[in-house]
């Protein structure tokens, strides 16, 4: 651990409560309210920022509009924005700011209604004209959710994976959700029925979606928000709470391709660039932070990650072995995930916000003695046009 850098840290997380505020609130006042609480998170105020990293999901112009709305004027923005992973996309560009010298303290928000504006994220359509490949999409009738299917089919195919493989990745979400208050009350104001821990049986046997994905290898549709703040070393070292060091990052991006492969994502790019910043093996990773918009998701990224050999992962997460208290990990997304604690939109923030978490001690579902987590983005359709981002996080 001594030869891995110390540039940056998270200092300051905090993860917006409701998952459906009623149209109560916009997501301008979300981030608002994320921002303050992770920043008193970390002892710091708004007057220490002078960086700001938003995904453009609050309004345009975003990142004029939002220094203005939190009255700050920062000397580094970036408003990169390429879906779910743009947040682990943030954390590696502060990173670089801060080891540059440009910035020392770097605030990173997200609000959505995604809920109360009734949202169709998965089984909606997709306008036409938004993306070159849209000619051999869009046309069709193809819904977000359909790509998914089609990546799962063709793991199925290729590889022998079967619904009860993938049925795990719900099962061990459930498991961690009904340990959150917060991902229960979700349920709760969401109006999940039966509420309670999932057996594979369960999720096999909830309704198709989109063939072969059951309605309970889908992710919810909630409000939500959160925020997170990364501080340089000489700072960090006076905030209220231990460091989470950002020790390597990737990035990455993939999209169709004639002869291409659908059962592999960018991440197969972004992961050993990260890992190998860190200094770090996939087989010494405590937590696993993986966007779960699907089943399929998890099971693509585990093996792109570098957990498992492609193909392979249908067998590697049989028996339980994503649960928290189960040996062998990585403990998956111990928060509930997006399958079943929140899903607004664009998940990547929460990931870095429970591998925070974790590597604290302040989990619901925790992982005893937790030194380093992974937090992997996927951004856009995973068997279309994606980004993938990785962010490898260890503690003292």
């Amino acid at each position: 651990m001594a030869t891995q850098g110390r540039d940056a840290a998270i200092v300051g997380v905090y993860e917006y409560p409701s998952r459906d505020v009623e149209g109560k609130f916009n997501p301008l006042q979300i981030k608002a309210a994320s921002a303050a609480k992770a920043l008193a998170d970390a002892g710091l105020t708004w007057s220490d920022v002078d960086a700001i990293y938003d995904a453009s999901e609050g309004a345009p112009m975003s990142g004029l509009m939002i220094s203005e709305y939190f009255g700050i004027k920062p000397s580094v923005i970036d408003t990169t924005g390429v879906g779910g992973s743009s947040y682990e996309f943030h954390a590696a560009h502060a990173l670089r700011a801060i080891r540059d010298g440009k910035a020392k303290v770097a605030l990173l928000t997200y609000g959505s209604t995604a809920h109360s504006n009734a949202m169709a994220i998965g089984a909606g359509g997709r306008g036409g004209g938004v993306a070159p490949g849209d000619n051999m999409e869009s046309f069709a009738g193809q819904t977000l959710i359909a790509n998914y299917a089609m990546v799962a089919r063709r793991h199925m195919h290729e590889f022998g994976t079967t619904s009860e493989q993938l049925a795990e990745i719900s099962t061990a979400t459930r498991y961690h959700a009904m340990r959150n208050p917060e991902a229960v009350q979700a349920m709760n104001d969401l109006e999940f029925l039966n509420i309670r821990e999932t057996t594979i049986e369960d999720v096999v046997g909830s309704r198709m979606i989109a063939d072969p994905l059951h309605l309970l290898e889908c992710c919810m549709v909630s409000d939500g928000g959160g925020a997170v703040v990364i501080a340089s070393a000489d700072v960090a070292k006076n905030c209220a709470k231990a460091p989470v060091w950002i020790l390597g990052t990737g990035e990455a991006t993939k999209y169709p391709e004639n002869g291409g492969d659908l059962t592999s994502s960018a991440g197969v790019e972004s992961a050993p660039v990260a890992f190998g910043e860190a200094g770090v093996t996939p087989a010494e990773i405590d937590i696993a932070m993986i966007y779960d918009s699907f089943s399929i998701t998890v099971l693509t990224l585990l093996e792109d990650l570098g957990f498992c050999a492609k193909g392979e992962g249908g067998a590697w997460v049989e028996g339980g072995r994503l649960r928290f208290d189960q040996s062998g990990g990585p403990a998956l997304n111990t928060d509930g995930g997006g399958l079943s604690s929140n899903h607004p939109g664009m998940r990547g923030i929460f990931l870095l916000i429970e591998a925070v978490r974790q590597l604290r001690g302040e989990s619901s579902s925790q992982v005893d003695d937790a030194k380093l987590a992974v937090a992997h983005g996927n951004g856009g359709m995973l068997g279309g046009r994606h980004s993938a981002g990785t962010v490898i996080l260890g503690r003292d």
